[in-house]
C-alpha cells in the first residue's frame, strides 16, 4: 500500500481551517458559493484525517498502558482486546483516505452528453438502442438529473438508430464515464417466429459536457449550413430551413441537429461539437500520459466490447471486471449502481496499484 502523504494532509488540514473561519466570517455570495464548494470537496478527507489521528492517538494510549508494569491485569487484557480492532479501523481509514486523496479527473463534475448509435444487427439493434436510452433516462431520474434529446433518428420497428441527449446535474460524467464502448444483446426479437436468439450491439459514448470556457471554437473554423427539416410521418412538416448542419474544419467533425427552431438547432448543434471537441483533447492528453498502459477499465475505446446483456437467461456481464449479475430486468429499469460502483472501485483500485508502484 503506497504511504499516506504527511504533509500534504497537513496542507489540506489547513486550507479546510481556512475555508471554514472565511466563511463564517460572512463574505459576498459569489465568495461564499466558491468557499462552499470548496468546503465540501475538503470534508471528507479533512474527516478521515482527524479520525485517523484520533485512532492513532488511542493506539499510542494502549500501547503505552500495556508497556507500563504498573497497570493492572483487568486494565492490562483490555487493552489487549481493543488493539487489533484499532489497528484494523487504521488500515480501513488509510484505505479511505488514500482514495479520496487520488487525483481528481477534472471533468467528472461535469454534466453529459450521451450518444447511443445502433450497431449491427438492424431494426433490433435500433430496439436496443432505445431500451438503453430508457435505462440511462431512469438512472438519471434516480439521481435528480435532467435529460434533454438533442438530436434523434428512429428506427423502422421503433427504437432509435441514433439518440443524442443531454444529461445535466452535478456528477453525471463521473458516474457514466465507464459506459463509453459497445453494448452487445442476446435475445429472441419479437418479430422472430422461430424463437432463435439473435446478437446485436449498440454503442454508447459518454462525453463531459464543455463549456465555452473549456474549448474555444473558433469562427472561421465552422461551416454551418441550413437544411429543410423533414416532418414526422408527414405531420407538422416545418416548411422553414430549420435543420443546421455545422462542420468543423480542422477535425472534419460533422453534427446537425433538426429541430423545429434553427437557433435551438444551432445552439444544441454547438453543445455536441464542443463537448467531441473537448472529449478529442482529454483522449489525447490521456493517450499521451498512459501510453504504456492500459486503464483496468478498458480503454474507453468505443469500438471495444464493454458488456452483454443476455435475455434469456436474465444476465448481465461486464467483460471489463468479469462481473456478472443475474438481475437484467432491474438494470433496465435503471437500477445499475451496483455496475456503475463496480467499474469506479475497479479504476480506484488501478490508480492505487499505480501510485504504490512508485514508491
Amino acid at each position: 500500500m503506497a504511504k499516506l502523504p504527511v504533509e500534504k494532509m497537513r496542507e489540506l488540514e489547513r486550507r479546510f481551517g481556512e475555508v471554514e473561519a472565511r466563511m463564517s466570517a460572512g463574505p459576498d455570495s459569489e465568495t461564499y458559493v466558491r468557499l462552499a464548494s470548496e468546503y465540501a470537496e475538503l470534508q471528507p478527507v479533512v474527516t478521515k484525517i482527524r479520525e485517523h489521528q484520533r485512532t492513532e492517538t488511542e493506539i499510542a494510549d494502549l500501547e503505552a498502558m500495556l508497556a507500563d508494569k504498573s497497570i493492572d491485569r483487568e486494565m492490562r487484557e483490555l487493552a489487549e482486546i481493543e488493539l487489533p480492532d484499532l489497528r484494523g479501523r487504521i488500515e480501513v481509514l488509510e484505505r479511505e483516505m488514500q482514495v479520496l486523496l487520488l487525483p481528481k479527473d477534472a471533468a467528472d463534475e461535469k454534466s453529459a452528453i450521451l450518444e447511443i448509435r445502433a450497431g449491427t444487427g438492424g431494426s433490433e439493434a435500433a430496439l436496443f438502442g432505445g431500451d438503453l436510452f430508457r435505462m440511462y433516462e431512469r438512472f438519471a431520474a434516480a439521481n435528480g438529473w435532467k435529460v434533454e434529446v438533442l438530436s434523434a433518428s428512429e428506427g423502422e420497428a421503433g427504437g432509435y438508430k441514433e439518440i443524442i441527449a443531454s444529461i445535466t446535474g452535478r456528477g453525471v460524467f463521473a458516474k457514466l464515464k465507464f459506459e463509453s464502448g459497445v453494448h452487445r444483446v442476446q435475445r429472441v426479437p419479437e418479430t422472430e417466429a422461430g424463437g432463435r436468439i439473435h446478437t446485436s450491439a449498440a454503442t454508447v459514448a459518454v462525453l463531459p459536457e464543455a463549456e465555452e470556457i473549456d474549448i474555444e471554437i473558433r469562427p472561421e473554423d465552422i461551416r454551418i449550413d441550413t437544411m429543410r427539416s423533414s416532418g414526422a410521418g408527414g405531420q407538422h412538416v416545418n416548411t422553414t430551413d430549420s435543420a443546421v448542419r455545422i462542420t468543423h474544419l480542422p477535425t472534419g467533425l460533422v453534427v446537425t441537429s433538426s429541430e423545429k427552431s434553427q437557433h435551438q438547432n444551432r445552439a444544441k448543434a454547438m453543445q455536441v461539437l464542443r463537448s467531441r471537441l473537448f472529449d478529442m483533447e482529454r483522449q489525447k492528453a490521456d493517450s499521451e500520459r498512459s501510453a504504456d498502459r492500459k486503464s483496468q477499465v478498458g480503454s474507453g475505446d468505443r469500438s471495444e466490447r464493454i458488456r452483454t446483456y443476455n435475455f434469456p437467461q436474465g444476465r448481465v456481464t461486464d467483460h471489463r471486471i468479469n462481473l456478472t449479475l443475474y438481475k437484467l430486468d432491474r438494470m433496465m429499469e435503471g437500477e445499475i449502481d451496483e455496475v456503475v460502483d463496480a467499474l469506479l472501485a475497479d479504476h480506484q483500485a488501478g490508480l492505487l496499484a499505480q501510485l504504490g508502484g512508485q514508491d
